[in-house]
């Protein structure tokens, strides 16, 4: 009787599943032919029976349990494609192609050889192609993959100081968009919510889910109510500590949800916990130039304030040239009133 067995061919990756008719158990090893060629994966579950799925495809039967010669041809694969990844770095290299090498792989009959790249720009490869043959002698794929999954073959620490999620145990990329992060109330900052490879991190989804249920029983940011005879906009929610974050008139504190729902539990229009309040901090203005006071009684004058110069040299030297000019004006306007009397003064002097 067929059962139902789902094999993984990398420790991280995404599992096929196949008919058997073998006495299996989960972690055996066995050979199966898949569109690349024979190869070897490991049984990830123990078998399940058909009648539990409904399958509208034939799947491709289990070759066999693998035995020593397997395990021996796949360790051997293994070194020559460690080889191989160093002759087509520099065959790429000499032909001057955009593309970053990121893994090769030997079927187990050693009768194809994958080779994984990243590039920026679609690369035409066809020489290549034929340099690689004249090499292995056997037949070449070339494959191009994207950043999520060269993070994948990579690995490496995530932000959180554990191995990439991708590299341990997720075996299929989820969708994660932006509204996640949304969702989360996270600060969007691409640099923080990215993970390695450049995309936003996977764990986003982990706790998407969550957060839509617990938000449901929460206002709405941006919503205007009154509490205690106060008008209060919610301006932010803190879903894990069960708080809403309330403006009133420049007021911000915190308030737990039962209050907000029960504002009858506020004292005095005010939070029980004072260490959860928060002053918004005043605008500093720059300060205005007073003016005179009007004259309280009656001929108390006010006194105009006096200007003061802007340079005591520059005021001086302005009042000098005043006093100059003034000094010419008044003597080209005197004039003699004879020339008899002007004549009488020259004599005097001479005398």
């Amino acid at each position: 009787m067929e059962r139902l067995a789902a094999v993984r061919f990398n420790n991280v990756g995404k599992y096929y599943y196949f008919s058997t008719t073998l006495d299996l158990h989960k972690g055996d090893l066995v050979v199966v032919e898949t569109i690349r060629g024979l190869e070897m994966g490991e049984l990830v579950f123990d078998l399940k029976e058909m009648e539990e799925f409904e399958l509208e495809t034939e799947l491709k039967p289990i070759k066999r349990l693998a035995n020593r010669a397997d395990r021996e041809v796949y360790g051997i694969n293994q070194i020559k494609a460690e080889k191989s990844f160093k002759i087509c770095k520099e065959i790429i290299a000499e032909s001057g192609l955009d593309m970053r090498l990121i893994n090769c792989e030997y079927t187990l009959d050693a009768s194809k050889v994958i080779f994984m790249y990243t590039a920026d720009e679609r690369v035409d490869f066809r020489e290549l192609l034929k340099k690689l043959a004249s090499v292995f002698k056997c037949r070449i794929e070339l494959r191009q993959v994207g950043p999520r999954d060269k993070a994948k073959i990579i690995g490496g620490l995530g932000v959180c100081g554990l191995p990439l999620c991708c590299s341990s145990f997720l075996g299929e990329f989820d969708g994660v968009s932006i509204n996640m992060a949304k969702n989360q109330l996270l600060a969007i900052n691409i640099d923080k919510i990215s993970g390695a490879c450049g995309r936003l991190l996977c764990c986003l989804k982990y706790e998407d889910a969550a957060y839509s249920e617990l938000k449901k029983k929460f206002p709405k940011i941006g919503t205007r109510t009154t509490l205690n005879g106060h008008n209060v906009k919610v301006i932010g929610l803190n879903v894990i500590s069960d708080l809403v974050k309330i403006d009133e008139d420049g007021n911000i504190s915190f308030i737990t949800l039962e209050e907000y729902n029960h504002p009858e539990l506020l004292l005095d229009g005010e939070t029980k916990k004072e260490v959860r309040t928060e002053d918004k901090p005043k605008e500093e203005r720059p300060p205005r130039r007073k003016r005179p006071e009007k004259a309280k009684a009656e001929g108390e004058k006010n006194e105009r304030p006096k200007r003061r110069p802007a340079n005591k040299k520059a005021h001086a030297s302005n009042r000098n040239n005043h006093a100059r000019n003034t000094s010419n004006t008044n003597a080209n306007n005197h004039k003699p009133r004879n020339n008899r009397r002007k004549g009488n003064r020259h004599e005097e002097r001479s005398h």
